[in-house]
């Protein structure tokens, strides 16, 4: 039976297609963007209790403008009371407004709301700093652990290097914080530069112009972490990873998205063969230990591409994304992280829909499919319909830790015939 959480329709509660239940699986956590204004114009995130109903507010912004600060995207961690989300630079102004390399990555925790703790520090003045930023991260994920969080970035002494020469430089890549490794930087009076208590680090590495036919990309994102720790390499060690979403250019030139996967070492501090920090010209560099890797080869086939976030199971022995088969339909399609041949997983008559997740623990897969909750037992090769199909996509897709909830989103139209995006859930 499907269950509306929220039923406030004079605004939105948006889930954002990330991790938004509480430990203990009692709470959802979301902001409250409006098609309008986006993040950049939001100044709330909430939370709200599955049983009773009842809204907290864990940070608000006063008078925030539709130029920012803003906050947005925000997940919870999976072992401690306390989410982490997007937020705008406190200096945003009308001439220095909300931008994806003008933002950074802010933790609150359940028992002191209010009290931001910035995550990623912040430095875009030269020479820059080890362990700091220089831009904006954004799409924030705690690891199985709570130890690290990853995130997609754009940065800001790129997009200058862009605006001065024409030629393309800004561009999205993928990077990780671990914490328990605070990083200071001197306060700019301009309120451009800023400590952070986490250190970070870049780790997948894209380049303006990729050359035709091989692994090089201009652009990483649909990033998620790998397995709760990791997926079991073949000498038996584990090895912590993200999939990623990487686009590559096939021998005509043309772009094409594929599967990749970067292994990430346990100290991202050790510079591998360019400066953490970066340069004036070029791109934060990822640490020692770093391997990319391209998992998908569909550039040359009929029906080229991959898409959606990339989501592994729980053991880290699959990662599933969405291609198109051989009769052109968008399908759900797994991986294993060491490479080979994609496995088809769904043979649906119309396109998928995405918004793909994991069970928790087992290898179960739910998603949208004809404006309905799909959910999927990959051992038993047969898809179940979970909801009745709606006028309206449900999206933003989460599990519970449990994996006897799945919330998501879902339009609802008021007596005035205005749309709000709600909260709704199913239990198995």
């Amino acid at each position: 039976m499907e269950k509306q959480i929220t039923h406030d329709l004079s605004y939105n509660h948006d889930l954002d297609n990330n991790d938004n239940f509480s430990p203990d699986d009692e709470w959802l956590v979301y902001d409250t963007r409006t098609e309008k204004g986006g993040i950049g114009g939001n100044g709330k995130i909430e939370k709200v209790h599955l049983e009773s109903g009842r809204k907290v507010a864990l940070y608000e912004l006063d008078n925030n403008q539709e130029y920012g600060p803003g906050v947005g995207a925000v997940s919870y961690s999976h072992t401690q009371n306390e989410v982490v989300f997007i937020h705008g630079l406190l200096n945003c102004s009308a001439d220095k407004p909300y931008e994806q390399w003008r933002r950074t990555g802010v933790i609150i925790k359940d028992d002191q709301p209010g009290k931001p703790i910035f995550m990623d520090a912040r430095d875009i003045s030269f020479p820059y700093t080890a362990g700091a930023l220089r831009g904006g991260s954004h799409r924030h994920e705690y690891s199985g652990d709570g130890q690290w969080i990853g995130f997609t970035y754009n940065d800001a002494i790129m997009k200058k290097l862009e605006d001065s020469t024409g030629v393309s430089h800004n561009l999205r890549t993928i990077g990780v914080s671990k914490s328990n490794h605070p990083v200071g930087i001197a306060d700019s009076a301009d309120g451009e530069n800023f400590s952070g208590e986490w250190f970070s680090a870049l780790v997948v590495e894209v380049v303006p112009d990729p050359t035709p036919g091989s692994d090089e990309i201009n652009r990483a994102a649909g990033d998620s972490w790998v397995g709760h720790s990791g997926y079991k390499k073949p000498n038996g060690t584990i090895q912590r990873a993200r999939g990623f979403i990487g686009t590559v250019r096939n021998q005509n030139g043309e772009a094409v998205d594929e599967v990749f996967i970067v292994d990430i070492p346990e100290d991202i501090t050790v510079p591998g063969n360019s400066p953490l920090e970066g340069s004036q010209t070029t791109m934060p560099a990822p640490p020692k230990g770093s391997v990319q890797r391209r998992l998908t080869f569909t550039a040359n086939t009929k029906y080229p591409g991959c898409e959606g976030i990339v989501r592994s199971s729980h053991d880290g022995s699959m990662l599933a994304f969405l291609a198109k088969d051989s009769n052109n339909i968008k399908q759900v399609f797994t991986i294993s992280p060491q490479g080979g041949q994609p496995t088809q997983r769904s043979f649906h008559n119309s396109d998928v829909q995405g918004y793909l997740r994991w069970h928790p623990k087992e290898h179960q897969l739910v998603y949208v499919w004809n404006n309905a909750l799909i959910g999927l037992k990959l051992n038993e090769d047969k898809s179940v319909v979970l909801t009745k199909p709606d006028v309206y996509t449900p999206s933003n897709l989460v599990w519970s830790h449990d994996g006897h909830k799945i919330a998501y989103n879902k339009m609802v139209m008021d007596e005035d015939n205005q749309l709000s995006k709600q909260i709704f859930m199913i239990e198995l």
